[in-house]
């Protein structure tokens, strides 16, 4: 009997050689939208302490994300979604316009001039060469490091981690949204150790719809909607609002914070994308998970995107991963991602319902999977052990990723000299702790040392 031949759409994103199917990439793509909608609710928030209209940023949002996501699936083929980055919004509203009084015009040519360096960049052999010479145990301490992290966000966003002054305690057993995270805890667990298809889905689900039934200080967890949908009405004011004679005018003022959006943003997508595609197991010929150079141009162009449309930085999402659980292999989970958003443009009122807590178990749960990869380590010398580990308590401590990634780099070179391995002190490593020596001086002069 004849073998069946391939889809266009297999061809084309390659679905069956990366061991999935179109339905698991389907589901995989309504899992990473479930786990990343907050987005459309937050961004807004944050951005409006510039001056700029809630209604307005909400569209622009979803705009930025829908071209973001749909270029890395149909760039780079990978199942990452883009949207907004937020730690770009809270620098971008709270100290660029804010505290230094940058018109947010002058605000978006930053964004723009940053994301144009960038997008060169990740064309450049040097991107390529900046990549390759992450050390081993620093790529492993990315991994850990960003899944304490995403594990974190989801302990605090579901009140399962409360702030207080001398650091962290549990949530209250006697809130209902407490117990109801922690019992969106056991769906999500249960339906990934019994492989139930959709379980991360389901798991987000079900708090959703538990929480229009239980109060949280008196008003639902899950919040209804005055309205289900709503006509899209895009703010054209925002579309292409550069000023470039403003930039020029300030430029020893606004130099130093593009510098600071290029290398964050840089590096912050490298530490991203390693996760994502080394989870999904999208390696390169060599074996390891680096990023393609397709896929560091579309984040690249991202944010020349987002500028032009009126918002701050769009970077790769972390959430991405909870689309990798569930299966999502290849660009097709990205392009799901990407008409989800579309869609939200009218019906984004019913789809923020999804409230932070119910996302908050999936985001735990994919972040313990990645500390796992801790168990695979080869190198057992002391700066192979340490330097993971040290990445791993900063990024839990100070949730701050770009810190750890700083600091274990320039802490393994450190090492490395202390052990007198002057033939693993390549160039390429030694600019790229001046690089991050670089960005800690200028975070801590700009003032910008809490930004995550």
């Amino acid at each position: 009997m004849p073998q069946k031949s391939p889809s266009w759409l297999d061809r084309h994103f390659s679905i069956s050689e990366r061991g999935s199917t179109p339905q698991r990439e389907i589901l995989a793509g309504l899992t990473t939208f479930g786990a990343m909608a907050y987005i459309m609710a937050v961004n807004p928030a944050i951005m409006g302490a510039a001056g700029l209209d809630r209604h307005d940023m909400i569209m622009t949002t979803i705009a930025a994300a829908f071209c973001g996501t749909l270029l890395m699936a149909l760039v780079a083929n990978l199942p990452i979604a883009l949207a907004p980055a937020m730690s770009s919004n809270v620098i971008f509203a709270q100290v660029v316009v804010q505290q230094m009084h940058v018109a947010p015009a002058t605000a978006f040519t930053i964004i723009l001039l940053g994301g144009t360096a960038f997008t060169a960049l990740s064309v450049s052999r040097l991107r390529e060469k900046l990549v390759r010479a992450f050390p081993q145990p620093v790529v492993m301490g990315i991994q850990v490091a960003i899944g304490i992290f995403i594990a974190r966000i989801g302990m605090i966003t579901g009140g399962l981690a409360v702030p207080a002054a001398d650091g962290f305690h549990f949530g209250e057993l006697g809130n209902p949204a407490v117990l109801l995270c922690l019992g969106g805890l056991g769906v999500a667990a249960i339906a990934t150790v019994c492989r139930l298809t959709g379980g991360l889905l389901l798991a987000i689900a079900v708090v959703t719809i538990a929480g229009l039934f239980l109060n949280d200080h008196g008003h639902p967890i899950t919040r209804w909607p005055e309205h289900l949908a709503e006509w899209p009405h895009y703010p054209t004011h925002l579309l292409f609002a550069f000023d470039f004679h403003d930039f020029a005018s300030h430029l020893g003022l606004l130099l130093p914070i593009t510098l600071y959006f290029l290398i964050s943003d840089f590096f912050d997508a490298t530490g991203t994308m390693f996760s994502i595609t080394g989870r999904a197991g999208i390696l390169q010929a060599d074996g390891t998970p680096t990023p393609s150079r397709a896929a560091f141009a579309a984040d690249g162009a991202a944010s020349m995107i987002g500028s032009a449309l009126g918002t701050c930085t769009v970077s790769a999402y972390i959430e991405s991963l909870v689309g990798v659980e569930a299966g999502g292999r290849t660009g097709l989970t990205a392009v799901v991602v990407a008409l989800l958003f579309l869609a939200s443009a009218v019906f984004w009122p019913i789809i923020t319902i999804i409230p932070a807590i119910a996302t908050a178990p999936v985001l735990i749960l994919v972040g313990l999977g990645m500390l796992s990869h801790i168990f695979s380590m080869q190198d057992r010398a002391p700066e192979a052990v340490m330097t993971p580990l040290l990445m791993l308590l900063i990024a839990v401590l100070t949730g701050n990723f770009m810190y750890s990634l700083a600091l274990g780099l320039i802490f393994y070179s450190v090492l490395l000299m202390a052990t007198r391995q002057f033939a693993r002190l390549t160039p390429t490593l030694l600019g790229l702790d001046a690089i991050f020596l670089f960005y800690l001086i200028l975070t801590n002069q700009l003032g910008l040392g809490t930004s995550g």
